[in-house]
C-alpha cells in the first residue's frame, strides 16, 4: 500500500510543488542525487572511484516534449562525457552513462522512437571516443517494447549498448532469454514504476523469485549482466551461482544507487566484485527521489526523521 501512495506521489503536480519548495527537502535529497550541475556530479565521481567503486551517471529527467529539449539532453550528455575524458575517469569504463528513453525524445508526438534512437546514437559516438559506454534505462511498462526497438536499432553501430530490464514485469524472464548473447549488457533491476496486475508481479516474494530467475537466465549467458539490488539474499543467489558457474568477477558487476547501503558498496568492492554506483544529478531530482522511497521504505522512515529534526 506505502509503495502504490508514494508511486502516485511521483505523478502528482501538487505533492512534486510542495515537496520541492521545501527547504528541508532539497538539502535531504543530496543523499541520494550528487548535486544540481555536471561539476557536483564530478566531485562525487572523484570520491566514489577513488574508493575503488564504479559509476554510472544520469542527467536526471524524463518525458520531454519538444524535439528541442530532447537535444539540449543529449547536448549535456555529450558535454558530460567529454568532462569525463578529460578527468580522466571514462577510460575503461570506470565512469559511464545511463540515459532515460523519454528525456532524449520517446515520449515526442512525432517521430518520438526515432528521435530517441538518434540522440542515444550520439551519447553512444561521444562514449565510444572517451572510452566508455552507455547504458538505456528502461521506464514503465508502457514503453518496453519501443524501448527494446531503439536499443537493437543502435546496437547494430554501438553493441555496447546496455539496456535495463525489471524484474516485477512478467515478461522480464523471457526478454532475459532474448538479451543473452556475446557482448550483450543487461542490468537487472527489480523495477520502481506502477504497472496492471496483469502486466506486473503484484507480491515482493513473486518479484524476488522473477529477479533470482532472471539473473540465472543472464548469468548462464554469454553477456555481460549487470545485478542492480541492494537485496543481501539477490546479491548472495548471483555471488554463489557465477561461483558455481565459473564466472570470473570481470564479467559481470553489481550495481547499487548513490546513498543506499554504502557500507555493502565498499565490502563488496573489497572483496573483489565490480560494484557500480547509480549516481544521479540534475535539478529534476523530484520524480526519481519518490521512486527511491517506494522502493525501500527505510528511505522514507529517514527521510521523516531528518524532516522532524529540522523543525
Amino acid at each position: 500500500m506505502l509503495r502504490r501512495v508514494l508511486l502516485a506521489a511521483s505523478g502528482s503536480q501538487r505533492v512534486r510543488n510542495l515537496i520541492t519548495t521545501t527547504p528541508v527537502s532539497r538539502s535531504l535529497v543530496r543523499r541520494f542525487v550528487a548535486g544540481e550541475t555536471a561539476a557536483d556530479a564530478l566531485a562525487v565521481v572523484e570520491r566514489l572511484l577513488a574508493d575503488g567503486l564504479l559509476v554510472t551517471l544520469d542527467y536526471l529527467g524524463e518525458d520531454t516534449t519538444e524535439p528541442e529539449q530532447a537535444a539540449a539532453v543529449a547536448a549535456e550528455y555529450v558535454s558530460l562525457i567529454g568532462r569525463l575524458r578529460d578527468a580522466g575517469y571514462s577510460a575503461g569504463g570506470r565512469a559511464e552513462v545511463s540515459v532515460k528513453p523519454t528525456a532524449v525524445g520517446l515520449g515526442l508526438a512525432e517521430n518520438g522512437e526515432k528521435t530517441a534512437a538518434e540522440n542515444i546514437a550520439r551519447i553512444c559516438a561521444a562514449a565510444a571516443d572517451a572510452g566508455t559506454r552507455v547504458t538505456v534505462d528502461m521506464e514503465d511498462h508502457t514503453r518496453v517494447e519501443a524501448t527494446l526497438r531503439l536499443v537493437n536499432w543502435v546496437r547494430a553501430d554501438f553493441p555496447d549498448l546496455g539496456c535495463v530490464l525489471q524484474s516485477y514485469l512478467r515478461r522480464t524472464p523471457g526478454d532475459c532469454e532474448e538479451l543473452t548473447g556475446a557482448g550483450s549488457r543487461v542490468r537487472l533491476c527489480k523495477g520502481a514504476y506502477s504497472a496492471p496486475d496483469g502486466v506486473a508481479l503484484a507480491i515482493k516474494s513473486e518479484v524476488d523469485r522473477s529477479y533470482a530467475r532472471s539473473l540465472r537466465v543472464l548469468l548462464e549467458g554469454d553477456g555481460y549482466p549487470m545485478f542492480a539490488t541492494h537485496d543481501p539474499r539477490l546479491i548472495a543467489i548471483a555471488s554463489s551461482l557465477a561461483a558455481t558457474l565459473g564466472r570470473d568477477a570481470s564479467s559481470f558487476e553489481y550495481q547499487m544507487l548513490y546513498g543506499i547501503r554504502p557500507e555493502e558498496q565498499a565490502r563488496l568492492a573489497a572483496g573483489g566484485a565490480q560494484v557500480r554506483v547509480y549516481l544521479p544529478y540534475g535539478h529534476d531530482w523530484y520524480g526519481y527521489l519518490v521512486r527511491r522511497l517506494a522502493e525501500r521504505p527505510a528511505n522514507l522512515t529517514f527521510f521523516l526523521r531528518a524532516l522532524r529534526s529540522k523543525n
